[in-house]
């Protein structure tokens, strides 16, 4: 057995109201049990509280060494946690198998059901092992180009939009016993991201990864491919037809940070409208000669190959990088420049009234003066908002700040109907 190492995790607690306004959870128990031999061990590691933000304070566990991530392992290369969620008033969660690497924060996000009449409800999420490690099925070969969308009902785009949500399959296309999960867009990939590559690996092979799984996502959603075969959901989670998504697991925070700065982007070829259905495989268990391979990725980043440079090395020299026309669900678009202390005018004013409104259900980031002039009292709700969200703590509201405002700013208003 290799030496053991640390990962971090922090445990976020959420509910939903009767008009699905999203809250933090307070003073919830977090009971944090080691899995060993996929067996709960009985006596808890670590027992937590939520502050007034829904969040534990972020705490080490321990984790297999990072060397085993860098190369294809031969024993898993992560440590698993059982997380018990307990609150008044709410439905126990139980989720088994949270995913521990060395040298990372693992971010595990939790929504609480409130309690029913039954007194002893306990909902269970079981985290299945990690793509590269456990056994799944090779990806089904599809052309990478796509027709065009068929008539389904729905608004034909021009250009790749950035939805608001997928609504993933939990199963094959053809099961239909399989349930189909909302899922806000980012969210999904994140998930996926997570699933399907190891959080330690270089920064540009991470972006690589993300850049390839968005364009392949957002192909199934501009060419509506499984609504034009009459299905009512946008991908599945089958690794033979798209990417592994477990519901419930945790992320990562070089996952989150990476998706949050890149998830506007698609991979293109010339004159062709559609995002490139950017299809790969490990290269270890299963070949893929004519796609990308996660682990050849991994090589090309630690050589210092940029994101691009690793795309075009499996996808061709032709490819390049597109941005989406349109973010949906939210109030308004990036401005296109950062807002720091000096900034001024109508972006500033947006900010300054979205973060009042998310103060209301989190009280922890401080109210601000609403008069469109970016001073310390902004900055510093800003940063205690990154704090909040589990993003890096600057005061600044670049493109990825932007859009995270915005998410939470639509899900404690649900103002996203009204956009």
């Amino acid at each position: 057995m290799a030496r053991q190492s640390t990962g971090k995790l922090v445990v976020d607690v959420f509910t939903r109201g009767q008009n699905k306004t999203l809250s933090p959870v307070p003073d919830a128990t977090v009971v944090i049990r080691e899995r060993s031999n996929g067996t709960r061990q009985r006596q808890p590691v670590e027992v937590l509280r939520t502050n007034e933000s829904g969040k534990t304070e972020t705490i080490s566990l321990s984790s297999p060494p990072m060397e085993l991530t860098q190369e294809p392992p031969q024993e898993q290369p992560y440590s698993t946690y059982d997380i018990e969620i307990q609150a008044p008033g709410y439905t126990t969660l139980l989720i088994e198998g949270t995913q521990i690497f060395a040298d990372t924060t693992a971010i595990q996000n939790v929504t609480l059901e409130p309690a029913g009449e039954m007194e002893r409800q306990l909902n269970e999420i079981f985290i299945q092992p990690h793509t590269l490690w456990g056994s799944y099925p090779p990806k089904i070969p599809e052309a990478e180009i796509k027709p065009e969308p068929p008539p389904t009902g729905f608004i034909v785009l021009d250009q790749p939009v950035i939805p608001q949500y997928v609504i993933v399959h939990a199963g094959v296309p053809d099961d239909p016993s399989a349930p189909n999960y909302y899922v806000g867009f980012k969210d999904y990939i994140k998930n996926v991201a997570s699933s399907e590559i190891f959080p330690t690996w270089p920064e540009n092979t991470i972006r690589s990864n993300v850049l390839a799984i968005l364009s392949f996502t957002l192909n199934r959603v501009f060419t509506e491919w499984y609504r034009g075969k009459g299905k009512n959901f946008t991908i599945t989670s089958s690794t033979a037809y798209d990417h592994a998504f477990f519901y419930g697991r945790n992320i990562y925070d070089s996952v989150s940070a990476i998706v949050d700065e890149l998830f506007v982007n698609y991979i293109k070829r010339p004159n062709i409208r559609q995002p490139l259905l950017t299809q790969y495989c490990d290269g270890v268990k299963v070949e893929c000669p004519n796609w990308m391979t996660q682990w050849g990725s991994k090589n090309l980043g630690d050589q210092g190959l940029d994101a691009i440079s690793i795309l075009r090395s499996f996808y061709g020299q032709d490819i390049y990088l597109d941005t989406a026309v349109k973010v949906s669900g939210i109030p308004s678009s990036f401005p296109g420049y950062n807002l720091t202390i000096g900034s001024s005018g109508a972006p500033v004013r947006t900010i300054q009234e979205q973060l009042n409104a998310i103060s209301n259900s989190f009280p922890a980031i401080p109210k601000v003066r609403v008069d469109g002039s970016y001073g310390q009292q902004t900055a510093d709700a800003v940063k205690k908002f990154q704090e909040v969200f589990n993003m890096p703590v600057n005061g600044i509201v670049d493109q990825p700040t932007w859009y995270r405002i915005s998410d939470i700013y639509v899900g404690v208003t649900r103002m996203a109907e009204l956009v």
